[in-house]
C-alpha cells in the first residue's frame, strides 16, 4: 500500500511539471485561458495527492485568483526596497518576496 502511495505521488509530481510546461507554452502563444486551466488542473492534482507545487513554478501563478502569471503580459514584476514585487494584472493581488541579503562576513 505504501509503495502505491509513493508511486502515485511520483506520477503526480511528473504531471504537475508537465502541466506547468504546457501552461508556459500556451501563455507564450497568447492562449491565457488554456494556461489558466493547466494551472488549475495542476493545483487539483497537488491537492488530491498531497504534493506541493515545486518551488520553481510557485511564482508562475497568482495565490489569490490562481491564474498563470507571465511577466510582462499577465503580471507586473518590480524590485522595490529589497523585495521582488509581483502584481497580478487580473485581480491586482500584490505578492512581495524578500530578496536574500548579501553575506557580510565573507
Amino acid at each position: 500500500m505504501k509503495k502505491r502511495k509513493i508511486l502515485y505521488k511520483k506520477i503526480a509530481r511528473e504531471r504537475i511539471d508537465r502541466l506547468f510546461e504546457l501552461a508556459l507554452e500556451e501563455a507564450l502563444s497568447h492562449n491565457f485561458k488554456r494556461a489558466d486551466r493547466y494551472v488549475e488542473i495542476a493545483r487539483d492534482i497537488g491537492m488530491k495527492y498531497l504534493v506541493r507545487i515545486p518551488r520553481k513554478y510557485n511564482l508562475f501563478f497568482c495565490k489569490k485568483c490562481y491564474r498563470f502569471l507571465l511577466p510582462g503580459k499577465t503580471a507586473k514584476v518590480r524590485i522595490n526596497r529589497g523585495k521582488l514585487v509581483i502584481t497580478c494584472n487580473y485581480c491586482s493581488f500584490i505578492r512581495r518576496i524578500p530578496l536574500k541579503a548579501k553575506a557580510e562576513n565573507i
